[in-house]
C-alpha cells in the first residue's frame, strides 16, 4: 500500500523542522514540491531548501507538480474552495499514479501545520473515496504560524483564565472584540482589522514569519492601523505574494478579579 507522510515544515525558516519531520522526509522515496507559478517561487525554493539541508537518503526522487487555481467567478466561497480541493484531489491522484509504486511512500511539505488551516489531509480523504488509488497516511506536526507570531512579538497566546479564538478575516467581526478577548486571525485578504473601531485593541501583526523578509509591527490598533496596511501593500506589490497573521487583544492579565 502507497504510504503518504503529511509533513509540517514551520513558517519558512529550515530551522523549524522537527526530528520527526527529518526523519520522515529521509523516509520517503519520492518528494512531492508544488509549483504556485513566478510570483511564488520563494515557496517552493524554500521547500528545496529544506531538502537540501536534511534530505541524506540519495535514493530519494524529486517531482514537481502544478497545483490548480481557485475559480471565483459567479461562486460562493465554499463552492469555489469545494471545486478547488476536487482539482488538487484528481493532481495528487495522477501523481501517486504516476511516480509511486504500490509499496512505496510521498511525502508533502505542508507551510506550518497540516492540522492548521491547511487542507492536505481533506484532499487526500477525497483521494481515498475515489478509490483509484489505494493509500494510507501519516501525520507530522509542524510550527504554526501562531507560534512564530507569538514569539517574534515576545508575548503570551492567551490572557489568563481566557479563551482565545482562531478566525479567519471574513469571520472576524463576529467575535471581536465582543466574545473573547484574544483574536487570532489567519488567511485575511481583506484586512479586517482596519474596520475594528476600538480604542482599547491592540494589535500584534507579522509576514514572512520565520524567513530573512519578516515584518512584524505592534501597538494600539488605532495608532498602527494605517501603517500596517501600507506595509503589507508594498510588501505584497514588492515580493508578489504576502503570508501573514494577526492577534487581536482587549484587556490585560487579571483585569476581571474582584
Amino acid at each position: 500500500m502507497r504510504h503518504i507522510h503529511i509533513v509540517g515544515i514551520g513558517t519558512g525558516n529550515p530551522e523549524h523542522l522537527t526530528v520527526q519531520a527529518i526523519n520522515a522526509l529521509n523516509a520517503a522515496n519520492v518528494i512531492l514540491i508544488p509549483s504556485k507559478g513566478a510570483a511564488k517561487t520563494e515557496l517552493a525554493d524554500v521547500r528545496r531548501e529544506i531538502c537540501q539541508r536534511y534530505v541524506t537518503n540519495r535514493a530519494t526522487r524529486f517531482v514537481d507538480y502544478d497545483v490548480p487555481s481557485r475559480q471565483t467567478a459567479e461562486r460562493s466561497y465554499v463552492q469555489s474552495v469545494d471545486e478547488w480541493h476536487d482539482a488538487i484531489s484528481a493532481t495528487y491522484e495522477r501523481l501517486f499514479l504516476a511516480h509511486l509504486g504500490e509499496h512505496e511512500s510521498a511525502a508533502f511539505l505542508v507551510w506550518g501545520d497540516p492540522g492548521l488551516y491547511d487542507s492536505t489531509l481533506r484532499i487526500l480523504e477525497r483521494v481515498v473515496a475515489r478509490g483509484n488509488v489505494t493509500l494510507d497516511y501519516s501525520v507530522v506536526p509542524g510550527i504554526t504560524s501562531i507560534q512564530a507570531l507569538t514569539a517574534s512579538h515576545r508575548i503570551p497566546l492567551n490572557l489568563v483564565g481566557k479563551p482565545v479564538q482562531i478566525t479567519t478575516g471574513r469571520r472576524l467581526t463576529e467575535s471581536f472584540p465582543g466574545l473573547a478577548e484574544t483574536a487570532v486571525v489567519m488567511l485575511d485578504g481583506e484586512q479586517a482589522f482596519s474596520k475594528i473601531d476600538d480604542p482599547e485593541a491592540y494589535i500584534y501583526w507579522g509576514a514572512y514569519l520565520g524567513t530573512r523578509d519578516e515584518i512584524t509591527i505592534a501597538g494600539r490598533l488605532a495608532d498602527v492601523s494605517e501603517r500596517i496596511l501600507a506595509t503589507r501593500a508594498e510588501a505584497r506589490a514588492r515580493h508578489g505574494w504576502i503570508m501573514d497573521i494577526y492577534l487581536l487583544r482587549k484587556g490585560q492579565d487579571f483585569d476581571d478579579r474582584e
